[in-house]
């Protein structure tokens, strides 16, 4: 990847925490950690590898993401706003009355989102179904899937990893965030989930660990993908919960956290700064 590709990219992502936070600092409180900690992969799909058109978001050969860790929004929308699904402006009604921004992903009311994504696990059925849905119609176009590490530990995500490998949708893309951290604590102090690597490689699939906020190395992991064949593709991001801001990374219970003025001033020059660095 060339130096202004990779400086374009490592911007893009810092510019979706910045907009993230923007709608999180609306309302007062949101999910920040589990946010911030896949705006290298959004910034990298988006940015260099799906296939969408902003002017026609229901366009049917588009790419598709599915962000079963729907809490995550914040990251979903600000990435839509700056592609130009729908005005930047519009990031301040997340979760009031009225908004087509709710706290979780939901496909029929914001423009640029694919699945409506409820409980946690949910999402994992849903890709396996579009990803299968678009192999037998012929489509070219591929499902990109993210799922928590927390996430899981539900049976659901399980019997959709089976699903995909037996239907070998070599279409389907997995990103498990193991960002190494829950809603209420330490992801190895509440259900220890082992390697995920090698269960997905158990599982079927064609399976990569990355750093999940370098985006050079997704976008590496990402090319391999594009050859399709028999199995699907596993990238397990080797992540930091609240990754870009010093202070959110280093807090505890970064899962859900209050964005009040003060916190907001500080956190969004930290990301100024970094954005203003890399577009110098």
């Amino acid at each position: 990847m060339e130096k202004k590709e990779l400086k374009s990219l490592q911007a893009f992502a810092t510019k979706i925490r910045l907009a993230a936070l923007d709608a999180i600092h609306s309302i007062g409180q949101g999910h920040i950690g589990g946010a911030f900690s896949i705006a290298d992969t959004l910034a990298v799909l988006y940015g260099r590898e799906m296939q969408v058109r902003p002017a026609d978001p229901g366009w049917p050969d588009r790419d598709k993401l599915v962000v079963s860790k729907g809490h995550a929004g914040p990251a979903v929308y600000g990435t839509l706003a700056l592609m130009g699904f729908f005005p930047y402006g519009e990031l301040k009604t997340l979760n009031r009355g009225g908004t087509r921004l709710p706290s979780h992903c939901d496909r029929n009311k914001t423009p640029g989102v694919d699945v409506t994504t409820g409980s946690l696990g949910q999402g994992t059925s849903q890709a396996a179904g579009v990803a299968l849905g678009d192999q037998l119609k012929g489509r070219k176009s591929r499902t990109f899937l993210i799922v928590g590490d927390g996430e899981a530990q539900e049976g659901q995500c399980w019997e959709a990893f089976e699903f995909a490998a037996a239907k070998k949708l070599g279409n389907l893309v997995v990103f498990i965030d193991w960002n190494k951290r829950q809603l209420d604590g330490y992801l190895d102090e509440v259900l220890p989930m082992g390697d995920f690597a090698k269960k997905m490689e158990a599982f079927g699939f064609d399976t990569v660990t990355v750093d999940g906020g370098d985006v050079e190395a997704i976008a590496a992991a990402l090319e391999r993908t594009r050859a399709g064949g028999e199995k699907p593709y596993a990238i397990v991001l080797d992540s930091i919960k609240g990754h870009g801001v010093k202070e959110v990374e280093e807090t505890r219970g970064n899962h859900s956290m209050p964005v009040n003025d003060e916190r907001y001033a500080r956190w969004s020059d930290e990301l100024k700064e970094q954005i203003a660095a890399l577009e110098a």
